[in-house]
């Protein structure tokens, strides 16, 4: 899992079978100081309701794809859980 902010919306008119009605959203990936890391990265919301401004969890690749409904769509990033707190 990998922490971040999300920072922007992205809008798709067309968009891969099981993937209708999935927010995409951009990510700016974080270390645990919640320092930015590396280039932003676009998630689909798994959670249904991640905001920009947020901080969130993210997973990558398998966990992804398998985050959604239904299970093995294509995507690359997903977003599942809103983060409460940070303590280090």
């Amino acid at each position: 899992m990998q922490l971040g902010r999300v920072t922007g919306t992205v809008v798709a008119t067309i968009k891969a079978e099981g993937l209708e009605g999935v927010r995409f959203l951009i990510v700016q990936p974080l270390d645990k100081h919640q320092e930015p890391v590396g280039e932003p990265i676009v998630a689909a919301d798994a959670v249904h309701m991640a905001a920009p401004g947020e901080l969130v969890y993210v997973v990558a690749s398998r966990e992804a794809a398998e985050a959604l409904e239904p299970r093995f769509v294509p995507v690359d990033h997903a977003i599942v859980g809103i983060v409460d707190e940070v303590h280090i």
